[in-house]
Formats: structure tokens, C-alpha cells, sequence
């Protein structure tokens, strides 16, 4: 079949696209970034859910597919990148061009387990309103409801695992708090299992049926951390339940929490649990899905790479500290007279000692606040490493005394270049 897959350039996307042309499918990949293909049943085209919200700008693509799935989504709002208009708006847009289209034989929209009528979360409701819009139409439709996703290299699945690693865990509330993760291999075998079965229709449930996709067991969040935990190879970890409203005051803060995925609506969604039945997923792939104890296949890769998850945001934030424990001290705490006999050793003369001082203060300061703030790191960890070298080499030779020191001031220099470095070597370019 001729297949128009939007999203393609997504977690799940990238992994269904493989998928399908593995099963000898022709895959057209709507994107907002086209790039040409070497592969002959592989082609891209243009597509940007955020403005494409209009059915003319997806008639003309229509041409030629037999299918259309759609595997837009999002899990926070950025810029344009809504939930109105990417779950919402553009996929309403879609499937009425589909609905239109004389050639275009079925739909399957990725949705998500809880987008049902006790939706509450803009998340699950901006699904919902995509996924009655398509399930009132006159066109074959099936609505893939997964509950969480794994893969190795998705996003949650990191911060999952990176959660699991940990000294400790929290339990936000008293709620069961019940989730069925589903392993991405699965879910993409269950996406093309619909193409080849195409599960039959309920009588009097139109022409749309719901999938809902999970794993075989149901189990509480904190369960689940425990099981990636020992697919790592790790012992128990020590679970510390937080009371609900205490919880909920967490979650308002919850952006700036490893990952950012707790939020108000997080924990809603969390709380409200994440559960549902097997039965199709089994129907689909043809055998059970995987178990998640089964989900890591590396322990000792994915334990080190979790583990980093949260070291390297503590060692960057013991880095801060120090650069603006330093600039705190330089403007006075430490005596300003000694600082500039230090200076004076040094070969500074008097009347520079004040701008060297101050300025060298402000210096720490903003290198800590650009290590906190800003995105892109890289030339900051080379402005350090070149700076505490710099400093190490002109105080041992001008004030050797630091260097023989019995509390090691400049060489504990040594395991500090060490850390920058390190972060310098991890840091995304």
C-alpha cells in the first residue's frame, strides 16, 4: 500500500516508518523538514501541522494514498507548536481532506490511552476532539490508544529511567497511580498489524473502532521504576510518598524537575491512571507484548546513561556554585586589603588592583549564571578550562606558597578542570 505518514520524523514516527517498509509498504513522510530518499518506496513532502489547518492544504497530498496515519503529537506546548493546532485543528484538517479523497481507504490516528469522555487534562481533550471529529466521518477508522511508550532512545523513557537510577523515588499523592507501558517494537507491530487485520468493527460503532495499546500488565508508577531499576541491574529503591497537597504544590514547579515532565496536568494524568485491556494488542502482534522487565537490553549501558541523567546536572550545578560562591566572596566578604596584596604580588599595579578585583568578581559571576541559564554550554566549559588554567599557572609561580599548601588550593584545580572538561566532552554540540 501507498501509506501518507505525518510525523514521521518523531520518536514513534521514525520507528513505524522503518516498520512499514520493512513489511514492502510505499511511505510518503509529511514533515516539516523534506529531505530526498535513496530508497525508491521512500519519498517526503512538506507538511507543518502548526499552519496546515485547512482541508485544501492536505487534498493535493492525498493523491495516490491508500492510508493515512497520523502520529503528530506533543507533550508540552512551544511557540506555535499548540495543542489545538497540532492535535486539534491540523488532523481535523486532515481527515476531512481523507473523508474527501476518492482513494484514500482508512485512517489510524495515534491518540492516547485517556483520551476518552472523562478527559480533563488540554492534552487529552485536545486528542479527543481529533479523535470524535474522525470517528464521525464516512471513512474507515481506527484510533490507537497507547498507553506509555518505551524505547531506548525516547525522551520519557530516558527521564524514566534516569528516575529509576536515583538514590530515591517519589510517590506524589495516595492515588493507585496504575500505568501498562508498552514497549515501541510493539506498538509499531500492533500500528502494522491494523494494515494487515483490520480488526473488525463493533455493529453500531461506525465506522471507527478505538485500539487500546499497552503491555500485559498493569502496575503502580513507582512499580514501574522499580522494574526498569532492576533491568539495570540495581537494588530496591527506597520510595518516599509525598502527601497529595503537597504533591500538587510540587507539580506547579514541576517544569524545572529532571526532565520537566511533572506538571499540574502530569500528575492529573498520573493520577488518574493509565491502564486498559491487552486483548487487541495480543490480536494484533500475534503474541503477548513484551513485559517490562524485558525493556532494557543493555543494563550496563542504559544504567551508566541514566545515572548521568542526574550526576551531570548536579556536578554542572556544584560548578555554578563554586563561580558564584567565588564572585560573592571577591566583592568583600574576603577581606578587600588582602585581596589586593594578593593582586600586588601577583604584579599588579595599585591603581589597576580595584578593576582586577571587581572586574575578575563579575567574570566568576556571570560564567556561574551562564552555566545556569543558557542552553548552549560549550564555550563556556573552554572559558573555564582556559581561565583555572590560566589562574593555577600565575599563582604558582607568583605565590608558590598556595601551591605548597598542606589544604592543596591550587591543586585541587586538578579535579576541577577534570569536571569541566567532562561536561565540555558531554555537552550536545
Amino acid at each position: 500500500m501507498r501509506i501518507l505518514l505525518t510525523g514521521a520524523s518523531g520518536f514513534i514516527g521514525q520507528h513505524l516508518l522503518q516498520a512499514l517498509l520493512a513489511e514492502g509498504h510505499h511511505v510518503v513522510c509529511a514533515v516539516r523538514r523534506p529531505k530526498t530518499s535513496t530508497e525508491p518506496r521512500l519519498a517526503y513532502i512538506h507538511a507543518d501541522f502548526a499552519n496546515d489547518t485547512d482541508k485544501s492544504a492536505w487534498l493535493a497530498r492525498l493523491t495516490g494514498i491508500d492510508v493515512v496515519i497520523n502520529t503528530v503529537g506533543i507533550f508540552r506546548e512551544s511557540g506555535s507548536q499548540t495543542f489545538e493546532r497540532l492535535h486539534t485543528e491540523a488532523p481535523r484538517a486532515l481527515f476531512a481532506a481523507c473523508a474527501e479523497s476518492h482513494e484514500v481507504q482508512m485512517v489510524i490516528q495515534l491518540s492516547a490511552l485517556g483520551a476518552d469522555r472523562d478527559a480533563d487534562t488540554r492534552y487529552h481533550l485536545s486528542k479527543k476532539a481529533a479523535d470524535d471529529y474522525l470517528a464521525s466521518l464516512p471513512i474507515r477508522a481506527y484510533i490507537v490508544q497507547p498507553s506509555l511508550v518505551y524505547g531506548r532512545e525516547g525522551a520519557s523513557a530516558k527521564v524514566f529511567r534516569t528516575l529509576a537510577s536515583m538514590p530515591l523515588t517519589v510517590r506524589f499523592g495516595s492515588a493507585p497511580q496504575l500505568v501498562q507501558p508498552i514497549h515501541i517494537d510493539d506498538l509499531v507491530a500492533a500500528i502494522a498489524g491494523l494494515l494487515k487485520h483490520r480488526l473488525p468493527l463493533p455493529p453500531g460503532s461506525g465506522t471507527a473502532l478505538r485500539v487500546p495499546l499497552v503491555g500485559p500488565q498493569a502496575m503502580p508508577f513507582t512499580d514501574y521504576l522499580q522494574a526498569l531499576r532492576t533491568g539495570m541491574g540495581m537494588g530496591r529503591q527506597p520510595v518516599l510518598p509525598l502527601p497529595g497537597a503537597l504533591a500538587r504544590l510540587m507539580a506547579k514547579f514541576g517544569r524545572v524537575l529532571p526532565g520537566g515532565l511533572l506538571d499540574e496536568d502530569a500528575l492529573r494524568m498520573l493520577d488518574r491512571g493509565n491502564a486498559g485491556d491487552v486483548w487487541m494488542t495480543t490480536q494484533l502482534i500475534g503474541h503477548p507484548p513484551r513485559p517490562v522487565q524485558d525493556f532494557i537490553r543493555d543494563p550496563g549501558a542504559e544504567r551508566t546513561q541514566a545515572k548521568l541523567g542526574w550526576l551531570l546536572p548536579v556536578l554542572r550545578l556544584s560548578i555554578v556554585a563554586v563561580w558564584i560562591v567565588t564572585a560573592i566572596v571577591s566583592y568583600g566578604l574576603y577581606p578587600v586589603e588582602a585581596s589586593y596584596e594578593l593582586l600586588g604580588r601577583t604584579g599588579i599595579p595599585t591603581e589597576l588592583q580595584p578593576l582586577m578585583l571587581y572586574g575578575a568578581a563579575t567574570f566568576d559571576l556571570l560564567l556561574g549564571l551562564g552555566i545556569l541559564l543558557l542552553a548552549r554550554r560549550r564555550w563556556l566549559w573552554l572559558a573555564q578550562l582556559g581561565l583555572i588554567g590560566f589562574y593555577t599557572v600565575i599563582i604558582a609561580i607568583k605565590l608558590p606558597e598556595f601551591l605548597l599548601h598542606p589544604y592543596g588550593p591550587l591543586t585541587k584545580n586538578l579535579p576541577m578542570l577534570a569536571a569541566i572538561w567532562l561536561l565540555y566532552e558531554l555537552e550536545d554540540k
